[in-house]
């Protein structure tokens, strides 16, 4: 069985597309398909919005790893392989900017899984230039294509979605970019969380923290705490920073694999934890969130997280602290506490 996926595997048997070529990788990329490439062609650098994935990259030699929301760094690359993101929108933002920081004449590969809905990038490469399929393998799709449109400036500040949140008295307005959890609305359990959280007091990360509905919230009602964000994608950050600004509100905001920039002094770490990776449905992040819970709070710390119903959180969580409350609960999510 390959080490790699599906998309980089159909990659793997187009090698002579990247010949000669200094290769800019973007998008979905998982695995360590990359390194492989960079024995193929000229240079390799990724560009990742996925801080784990940065993590992984900067241990491999042969290969360069930018992460940020925007890249910015100066290339010499003149080819793109783009990995198809599972958010759309998150693909013509990748698009939009990859193609005004290379310019015409820049070479596209877009590799995917069919029912990521990859056939997408036909039309949406239009204003930039020709793309073709070229292969098809392992229920996935490899184009080649070529930017030969002027491509306007690419500005972060256009792509952001700004929507209301009303929440008690209060409204709040949150900054979202494509492909950051929450992009246009209030969740639902994100709601059932803050409905049942207690009066919050010295330091409290909010993990995960996405478009930053749940931090701007918790800093509104408790203008005390001393407020940590933390999110894994690079998207998250920046509309966590933006929707903070946006409100007037002060907190600290990271990137973090886990726990990885994460201090071990909090009173409170709260919840909404992801559990996709890509368009499979993954649970590790999660599961090491509740199991290191205990090691990065205070003596007394509280840790609170919704969760799907059907989720097996509940041992876990015993597991690491000794118990498991369930402090509230509906037909589809149930908020889980626990204290050190």
């Amino acid at each position: 069985m390959s080490a790699y996926t599906a998309p980089s595997q159909i990659a793997e048997r187009q090698l002579a597309y990247f010949e000669g070529k200094h290769v800019l990788v973007a998008g979905e990329a998982e695995d360590l398909f990359p390194v492989e490439l960079s024995k193929h062609c000229e240079s390799v650098t990724v560009f990742t919005t996925n801080y784990g994935y940065h993590r992984q990259l900067q241990s491999c030699n042969g290969i360069s790893s930018c992460f940020g929301a925007e890249f910015s760094q100066e290339t010499n690359a003149d080819m793109v392989l783009l990995y198809w993101p599972k958010a759309k929108a998150e693909a013509e933002y990748l698009l939009a900017m990859l193609m005004a920081k290379l310019g015409q004449g820049t070479e596209i590969v877009v590799v995917g899984e069919n029912r990521s809905g990859v056939k997408s990038i036909e039309k949406m490469f239009k204003p930039y230039g020709l793309i073709k399929k070229f292969d098809s393998a392992r229920r996935c799709s490899f184009y080649w294509g070529q930017c030969h449109q002027e491509v306007k400036p690419f500005s972060l500040q256009d792509w952001f979605k700004t929507y209301q949140v009303n929440y008690q008295e209060h409204t709040l307005t949150i900054k979202s970019l494509p492909g950051v959890f929450s992009h246009g609305e209030f969740d639902i359990g994100s709601k059932l969380l803050l409905d049942t959280l207690p009066q919050l007091n010295n330091k409290v990360l909010d993990f995960g923290c996405g478009a930053g509905v749940i931090g701007s919230v918790m800093a509104t009602l408790n203008p005390a705490i001393e407020l940590e964000m933390c999110d894994i994608s690079a998207l998250a950050i920046e509309s966590s920073k933006a929707t903070l600004a946006a409100n007037n509100l002060q907190g600290k905001v990271f990137a973090s694999d886990v726990y990885s920039a994460c201090s071990n002094d909090y009173q409170f770490i709260i919840s909404n934890p992801p559990f996709h990776s890509g368009l499979d449905t993954s649970y590790s992040a999660t599961e090491t969130l509740l199991r290191d819970a205990p090691k990065q709070l205070t003596p007394n710390g509280e840790l609170l997280i919704v969760a799907n119903s059907f989720l097996q959180y509940p041992p876990i969580i015993e597991q690491a602290f000794g118990k498991c409350d369930t402090l509230n609960k509906t037909n589809k999510f149930a908020i889980y506490y626990a204290k050190n």
